[in-house]
């Protein structure tokens, strides 16, 4: 079970630092009291939260890129860290399509990369890989994939972190058994939160739409996704971190996703915006001959609600108004940090109430 304390004074490294979930992680780890040390490329959007947040100034920020095996042993050397957590990659679908090369040279060998690193320094504690719910081969189900079902992502994203999983396996098995760093991945679904400003996910296309007062364009209105906010996943992965620290036994492959009932269409999602927001609607925009993408996808989060005791807090209307809360307090210019240490803080209290 998380505690906050528990992070307290701990040394993180934390690749990826600079996205959307970088950012929600940095502003969680410093409110449990973490040093982090964060390793990623210049923010991917403008504006972009990190920025908004002041996490700048308020972590120590290395640029680099995950595919610069050097670069990441020296950085790793310098924060000797206890924790590591890698989070950065190319994460959307369709621009996998259009840059393969990049893709897999970024999921796939950026994987190897920061594990080589901390093989090499040999005194973290504890490594978490942050992969996706689409590592799976989607055979259109209606349940959910569980952790030991056949792992083969169709499109070139899902693919990289397919192969992004088999290569943790193979570190964990080859250089990682019987030493004291514990090895784990996290497969989440689609997450949304304020600060989210990236291009091709449903929620950035909400709130631009929404900004203007235009119609919102869904291209995938019929597709389920397990859509939670992102404050859940982050929860789920300091457990996950916790949980092997304290116990080797805890390592393994998780899924966190979201209840069955919170696995919505993206239309349903849309809908849910519209209503939230107000005064705006959704319109399907959807394309002859796109690129593939899954129609179906959910998780079975089962071991990870026995093993690690987790659950879900925010449901999917929950979500959306956290969402949307967040982004009416960025146009009115408010306090970025202090929107964002309240959410975070009112989900604490929620799971300590929980307990």
């Amino acid at each position: 079970m998380f505690q906050k304390d528990f992070f307290r004074g701990k040394r993180v490294f934390l690749t990826g630092h600079t996205g959307f979930k970088g950012s929600w992680m940095c502003e969680l780890l410093l409110l449990c009291g973490a040093k982090v040390t964060g390793f990623a490329l210049e923010p991917p959007t403008d504006p972009a939260l990190f920025y908004l947040a002041g996490l700048d100034q308020r972590v120590d920020s290395i640029t680099g890129d995950v595919r610069d095996l050097s670069a990441l042993e020296s950085a790793v050397e310098t924060a000797q860290p206890e924790i590591v957590i890698h989070m950065a990659a190319q994460p959307i679908v369709r621009d996998s399509y259009a840059n393969p090369v990049y893709t897999y040279e970024t999921n796939v060998m950026g994987t190897v990369n920061v594990l080589e690193a901390v093989r090499r320094n040999g005194r973290v504690k504890s490594f978490l890989n942050i992969t996706t719910d689409k590592v799976y081969k989607n055979n259109e189900w209606e349940w959910g994939y569980r952790e030991i079902d056949e792992l083969n992502g169709f499109d070139p994203y899902s693919n990289s972190k397919s192969c992004s999983e088999l290569v943790t396996d193979s570190y964990k098995q080859s250089f990682f058994k019987g030493t004291k760093t514990a090895v784990s991945t996290a497969r989440a679904g689609n997450v949304i939160g304020g600060g989210d400003f990236a291009n091709d996910r449903i929620i950035p296309d909400c709130v631009r739409a929404a900004a203007e007062s235009k119609t919102i364009l869904v291209r995938n209105p019929y597709s389920t996704r397990p859509y939670q906010h992102v404050l859940e996943p982050l929860y789920a992965y300091l457990t996950i971190v916790q949980a092997q620290y304290e116990d080797q036994g805890a390592a393994g492959s998780y899924n966190i996703g979201p209840d069955d009932s919170d696995c919505v269409t993206t239309g349903e999602l849309a809908t849910i915006f519209c209503r939230t927001w107000g005064g705006i609607e959704w319109k399907n925009t959807c394309e002859e001959n796109a690129v593939h993408e899954a129609n179906f996808l959910k998780l079975d989060c089962s071991k990870a609600k026995t093993i690690l005791k987790i659950k879900p807090r925010w449901n999917i209307q929950t979500a959306i108004e956290k969402t949307v809360e967040w982004v009416k307090h960025w146009q009115k210019r408010g306090d970025i940090t202090e929107c964002m240490e309240k959410q975070i803080m009112e989900y604490l209290q929620e799971d300590d109430a929980a307990k």
